[in-house]
């Protein structure tokens, strides 16, 4: 169990960095760009960004309690950068105030989460299986990015 609240911790730590970049624009500057009609409402995000962190803790417990060789495995390797990414969207997008470079940005957020998936579920179906709403979310997060980009030329 003290493992699994390492993970919680972990990924949470992730997600309040994130809500750090967040924050300094979500009352200025978010407000203020066009948007597609299909944006979700902002109180959306923090309940499905919770649920997504804890799926990810989860999963990436699950994955390093059935590791045999725990020092360099590349199933943690691609979690940790995934987090790291997931950060970085929240910097470029919200810190940095840039569609575009937060569009790069969460292409290869996207395909860590990916690689992540695949990963996990060669070592835990149920891991993998936990990390699928997270990889839907971030590519309707793609399309919602790519969108606000397009709208704000």
């Amino acid at each position: 169990m003290l493992t699994l609240l390492v993970f919680i911790i972990l990924c949470f730590s992730a997600a309040a960095l994130g809500t750090v970049f967040t924050n300094s624009s979500l009352k200025s500057w978010y407000p203020t760009i066009k948007k597609p009609l299909w944006n979700p409402p902002n109180w959306v995000f923090a309940p499905v960004w919770t649920i997504l962190f804890m799926m990810m803790a989860m999963a990436g417990w699950m994955v390093w309690e059935r590791l045999t060789q725990r020092i360099f495995c590349l199933s943690m390797v691609l979690f940790i950068i995934q987090l790291i990414l997931n950060v970085a969207w929240s910097a470029v997008f919200f810190g940095f105030r840039s569609p575009f470079l937060a569009l790069l940005e969460i292409i290869f957020l996207w395909l860590f989460v990916g690689l992540t998936m695949i990963t996990f579920l060669n070592v835990y179906t149920l891991a993998g299986v936990l990390f699928l709403p997270y990889f839907l979310w971030v590519s309707f997060a793609a399309v919602l990015n790519y969108s606000i980009w397009r709208k704000n030329l």
